[in-house]
């Protein structure tokens, strides 16, 4: 299982998770700030938890690429 952690209210909008990461992660219009897709919101922290292992690798990435540091990946 992998869990992907989003705190989206200190997010700046670069865009990197989603293009790293777009099975995940896409832009919203309203705000510029990226969403965590079908991610379960607790207190500002938006959580995605997936069975599927591949997605591991792109969310590595996108937690690595981001400037201020809000993505958690864990692999359980």
């Amino acid at each position: 299982m992998v869990i992907i952690t989003l705190q989206r209210n200190k997010c700046i909008g670069c865009n990197y998770c989603v293009e790293l990461a777009p099975e995940q992660f896409q832009m919203s219009k309203k705000d510029g700030k990226s969403v965590l897709l079908h991610a379960q919101d607790k207190k500002g922290f938006f959580t995605l938890k997936s069975l599927d292992e591949t997605v591991f690798e792109s969310a590595i990435e996108a937690k690595n690429a981001c400037p201020v540091k809000i993505i958690q990946v864990k692999q359980m």
